[in-house]
């Protein structure tokens, strides 16, 4: 008795524990420590997690990203090219105290090349001037364009109004905002380059002796604020202003290929008791990025294999089957939880009642939609999946029933029938009563002699 009791007690430890290892159906809620972040999958634009990323925040010097954006596309079109010299003016190079510099004179030759890398490694706000009037004519023409290239861009939630990012209450964006211009400016490898980078010379210039430039990112390596170094991170700008708290836009690329985008705005940093400072802006982009590749796989959600969609359709005119397949065409994709089951996923199926023959292969009968924890995913066509012949002989017996359907076809069969009744009334009954008449009034009248 007592062996028995002792073997139920460990076969009630093994289930409790073996139902603790249970992958939970739902992600938790990374709850990141900063006013705003978003997390995207950067190879198919999939938002992994959003906590207030569509809200409004401040983005300061993450600014910079649309400005060299700009600039990439002059380069591209021809309007400008990376060894180009641009000379600095007076007025790009007066700024607002406090402001972030790389110690650029009026006067000072430098390639569009070096002042990007001013732009985005040390982010040097003249740099930004110096190239806004480079590339617009004036800062206030290139603002101009920084915000209809936020329109073209969908950024529905972003007004610049300086190419720098120092604070103003009409300078605004989103998390998801600054993913979209990220992404698009990390299409271009000069940029991808710079945002890479953690330190760059900058040779000397005709008013300066070279300067040496380092990353203003700690997930890259900084030799100012250590600790956070990423060994996946390759970029791309960080900010800060009193208004925006800490900014920081990155993107990491695991040993699988994978690119994840992480947009946290509004953090702080946190002195402790030891004197240490947690500096939130890196510490939770590293942890949701690691917290994304961990918990996110790119899954195929619906397409011609799944057998839980197939539906028969009827099909009328064919000596060969009364039904065709109907299977879904194409392939939708997501990148989803670890977690997620295929048996938990919703199909709202649409298709047509019946067809008739012929049915020719991928002809079209309805569709499928694909729905999971409530959120729509996708929509594919339901086709045949075969043809169906058609039957001479029923379709021409359809064909002339189709024609017994028209009123003005009923109306002639109804007079024709009748005009047949009222034939046969002549005939049977009316002609041979006359005749009979004809007949009798024949033998009945005199005709001898008085």
């Amino acid at each position: 008795m007592k062996k028995y009791q002792i073997s139920s007690l460990f076969l009630a430890l093994v289930l409790i524990f073996s139902l603790c290892a249970v992958p939970a159906s739902a992600l938790e809620d990374p709850a990141p420590n900063c006013g705003a972040a978003i997390v995207v999958d950067g190879d198919y634009g999939d938002v992994l997690y959003s906590h207030n990323g569509y809200e409004k925040m401040y983005p300061a010097s993450i600014t910079k990203v649309m400005t060299s954006l700009l600039v990439m596309e002059a380069i591209a079109d021809g309007t400008l090219t990376p060894d180009q010299p641009i000379t600095a003016s007076e007025t790009a190079v007066v700024l607002p105290e406090g402001s972030s510099t790389a110690g650029i004179k009026a006067g000072e030759i430098l390639t569009v090349e070096q002042l990007l890398y001013c732009d985005l490694v040390s982010s040097a706000n003249e740099a930004c001037n110096i190239l806004a009037e480079t590339v617009g004519g004036s800062v206030i023409n290139f603002v101009t364009m920084m915000n209809e290239k936020a329109r073209e861009l969908g950024m529905t939630g972003t007004h610049f109004v300086n190419p720098h990012g120092l604070h103003d209450e009409d300078h605004y964006t989103t998390a998801y905002d600054v993913y979209l211009m990220a992404r698009a400016a990390m299409e271009y490898d000069l940029f991808r380059t710079i945002v890479s980078t953690t330190k760059y010379v900058v040779p000397a210039t005709n008013l300066s002796d070279s300067r040496t430039l380092y990353t203003t990112n700690a997930l890259l390596d900084n030799w100012k604020i250590a600790g956070y170094t990423y060994s996946r991170a390759i970029g791309i700008k960080t900010g800060s202003t009193t208004p925006a708290g800490q900014c920081l836009v990155s993107a990491a690329v695991d040993d699988r290929g994978r690119t994840f985008y992480c947009v946290v705005l509004g953090a702080k940093n946190e002195k402790q008791e030891d004197g240490s400072t947690v500096r939130y802006s890196f510490k939770e982009s590293k942890r949701l990025l690691e917290w994304a590749f961990d918990s996110f796989e790119r899954t195929v959600l619906l397409d011609d294999t799944f057998t839980e969609v197939i539906r028969e359709i009827p099909v009328t005119l064919s000596d060969d089957t009364d039904y065709v397949i109907a299977h879904p065409v194409g392939s939708i994709e997501a990148t989803m939880p670890i977690s997620y089951d295929p048996k938990d996923a919703e199909y709202r199926i649409e298709l047509v009642e019946g067809v008739e023959a012929p049915v020719e292969k991928g002809t079209k009968l309805g569709e499928v939609t694909i729905l999971y924890d409530g959120e729509e995913y996708g929509t594919l066509d339901m086709v045949a999946a075969d043809d169906v012949a058609r039957s001479e002989v029923q379709y021409r017996i359809q064909v002339i029933r189709s024609y017994l359907e028209l009123w003005w076809v009923k109306a002639a069969i109804i007079g024709g029938a009748v005009l047949l009744l009222l034939l046969i009334l002549w005939l049977c009954v009316i002609l041979p009563h006359r005749r009979r008449r004809r007949r009798y009034s024949t033998r009945s009248g005199y005709r001898g002699r008085r």
